[in-house]
């Protein structure tokens, strides 16, 4: 009878495993099913504004940028010093080529700004993400640590009892030797 006993606590305690076990698997899979969504994000749907915005933001820091507009520069104040002065259409002072740039930069800027708005916002949005994650993890953690503790409490009972049953046991097995000896 002491062996169904033991059997029987035993048996309990695979299934107390088997349980938390599930209970372990299920939150690693809705920790992928974040992670996935973090890492693949839906995408907005940019207006063409936006698009053109994020467009100019990308090339005008560039060096493809840089470089080529070096080469228009430099290339509009040589033609400019060195053609006669009836073909110079911006002579030395470079008047139009102030106007010019002044223009370029006054378009810019706002365009630029756009996008870098639109840049913080999903960065704050990751960021937003990023404490859902930890925050969600942490709960877990304690979770997972009140199981963990739950089960060794059971444990232990368990082979308090068992070690009971066990002694029980030794103990009937003593009295019978000892009256067949006596």
């Amino acid at each position: 009878m002491a062996i169904k006993e033991i059997d029987s606590l035993i048996t309990q305690e695979d299934d107390q495993l088997k349980k938390l076990q599930c209970i372990v698997e299920d939150t690693i899979k809705e920790e992928e099913l974040i992670n996935d969504n973090l890492l693949h994000p839906p995408s907005d749907i940019l207006t063409p504004g936006q698009k053109i915005s994020d467009k100019v933001a990308r090339f005008g820091g560039s060096w493809k940028f840089i470089i080529s507009f070096t080469i228009i520069l430099v290339g509009w104040i040589l033609y400019n010093i060195l053609s006669p002065e009836k073909e110079s259409f911006d002579p030395y002072p470079f008047i139009l080529l102030n106007l010019v740039l002044s223009c370029i930069a006054a378009m810019q800027a706002p365009i630029i700004m756009m996008s870098q708005n639109r840049q913080e916002e999903k960065d704050r949005k990751r960021a937003e993400n990023d404490y859902l994650v930890n925050l969600k993890a942490e709960m877990e953690v304690r979770s997972l640590q009140k199981n963990v503790d739950l089960l060794l409490q059971e444990q232990i009972k368990t082979l308090y009892d068992m070690q009971h049953k066990q002694l029980e046991m030794l103990k009937e097995i003593c009295d019978k030797l000892n009256k067949k000896g006596s």
